[in-house]
């Protein structure tokens, strides 16, 4: 099949039918998994239960990792403070972005297209 030859129409069908397709097929090999498990327990006389129990209580019985000083104290974490918006969309002024961190992609497209950043700037009242 040459997808290059496909409409966008015909290639999101065919998406569909892919995604439907991995779905059912996933769904089938975790039952044919549950079952084979089940089936194992059962020859060892034990119910799929008591395998899983007997696996959470292996993981609770591992020691816990030495605390810091500071969590055995019971010192809470400061709440952090939101830093205001420093630039806005021009179009849908519910995007907003601080200038910290990585750049939303609308603010990537907008610095795409070659416009200036500071034009995005919320001016103060």
């Amino acid at each position: 099949m040459e997808l290059s030859t496909l409409s966008l129409t015909e290639l999101r069908r065919l998406q569909g039918k892919v995604e439907t397709e991995i779905r059912r097929r996933s769904d089938t090999a975790r039952r044919d998994l549950l079952k084979k498990i089940q089936k194992l327990a059962a020859e060892e006389g034990l119910s799929l239960s008591d395998v899983l129990q007997s696996g959470t209580a292996e993981k609770k019985a591992k020691p816990a990792a030495p605390k810091t000083r500071r969590a055995a104290k019971g010192a809470a974490k400061k709440p952090v403070a939101r830093v205001p918006a420093k630039y806005r969309h021009p179009e849908d002024a519910a995007l907003t972005w601080s200038g910290r961190g990585r750049k939303p992609l609308w603010v990537e497209r907008w610095l795409a297209e070659g416009k200036a950043l500071e034009a995005l700037l919320i001016q103060a009242a």
